[in-house]
């Protein structure tokens, strides 16, 4: 079987994102944005047919945006991926509506970004699929900077991406986007929905991303000045910045872990005092530490708690030590596991960091349950 063309970028074991590109580009659409997402998820940039990689035969005259969202299903069967995030630019993100009606399952949230539940009816995109067919695609790739960004941003290698796609599977793209029509099926989208438009986008302009999200129960949008229709090349950071908050959300999700591990009395306090000052880092806490690396499933929180208390012990931070004494506890961890961790700190961090250590948690273990370990 050939499936698309694609790559992975991030760990294995990380929560699956498919990211789609949009017509005429390959997943090199994403360049900006991907590596900065797999550092929380396992990444999956996919190519269109007869874009970047991916086998023009993959696709025939008439196709339609079911027909490439059963190609991106199969990608995920082949890798191993059940569930997963998806979020996609134009056509990339028909393709996300798609698998959110028809394959909810499947999509745990979504995100679709500069493009529509609909593509202004079917006769432009006929009219461009016979003029491809036509002639090629040269004459169109010249006027792509105009469809795609503002005047005077360009990404070269997304134009010669476009001027590269083979024409046959280009021209059935357009008759998939011929095709497409979602607007009475909006309704039953399920996954949280992000909806990102591109305030300057003349091919699928703010109202029909608004469309979209009137439609979707829950649904949210975000519109970024300074951005055309490829945003995730034009303004990486503001696309990156919502994806992050939409994605999994990382702060509330680590809030929520970091209260388990911690207790919720620490975190009372820690917040509690709060200033301007210090909001921006207890954010970086949340999201970073305990969004991210506390949730990644490689290791399990007893581990997590083990590795932890070697490395405080290893840098003296003993108050710190002392707070996760007490989330070791929780995490599962009984005294004498923690004794036996703080022995073998003695071996490799030296017998006086120990000697601290060892007084720090026998006053945690007195004050939790009596036991001096």
């Amino acid at each position: 079987m050939t499936l698309l063309d694609h790559l992975s970028e991030g760990p294995a074991s990380a929560p699956p994102l498919l990211l789609g590109p949009s017509l005429g580009t390959s997943y090199a659409l994403w360049d900006a944005v991907a590596p900065e997402l797999s550092a929380g998820h396992r990444v999956i940039r996919w190519d269109l047919p007869g874009h970047g990689g991916s086998a023009a035969d993959l696709v025939a005259p008439g196709a339609t945006v079911g027909d490439l969202a059963g190609l991106v299903l199969e990608l995920a069967d082949a890798l191993g991926v059940e569930r997963f995030a998806y979020a996609g630019v134009s056509l990339g993100g028909a393709v996300g509506l798609h698998l959110a009606v028809h394959s909810p399952e499947r999509v745990s949230s979504l995100a679709v970004v500069c493009s529509s539940a609909h593509f202004n009816g079917a006769k432009p995109w006929r009219e461009r699929a016979a003029q491809v067919r036509a002639e090629g695609l040269a004459r169109l790739a010249d006027g792509a900077d105009e469809r795609w960004f503002t005047p005077g941003f360009t990404v070269p290698r997304l134009v010669r991406d476009h001027r590269e796609a083979d024409p046959a599977a280009y021209a059935a793209c357009c008759d998939a986007l011929a095709a497409f029509d979602l607007r009475g099926r909006l309704g039953d989208i399920t996954a949280p929905t992000l909806l990102i438009a591109g305030r300057e986008d003349p091919a699928t302009p703010p109202a029909h991303l608004r469309e979209i999200a009137d439609a979707v129960p829950g649904a949210t949008l975000t519109e970024i000045p300074g951005a055309s229709h490829l945003a995730p090349a034009e303004r990486p950071e503001a696309v990156l910045t919502a994806l992050r908050a939409h994605l999994g959300g990382d702060a509330r999700r680590g809030m929520a872990v970091r209260r388990e591990v911690l207790g919720d009395a620490h975190v009372d306090r820690a917040q509690a005092g709060q200033s301007p000052f210090t909001a921006r880092f207890q954010d970086f806490i949340s999201r970073y530490a305990w969004g991210e690396i506390w949730t990644d499933p490689t290791l399990s929180r007893r581990e997590r708690s083990m590795i932890t208390l070697t490395a405080l012990v290893a840098h003296g931070h003993y108050d710190e030590l002392a707070m996760h004494v007490r989330a070791a506890r929780r995490n599962g961890l009984t005294p004498d596991e923690i004794g036996a961790v703080l022995l073998q700190t003695a071996v490799y961090c030296g017998v006086p960091a120990a000697n601290s250590a060892f007084a720090a948690a026998q006053r945690v273990l007195a004050e939790e349950d009596g036991t001096a370990g």
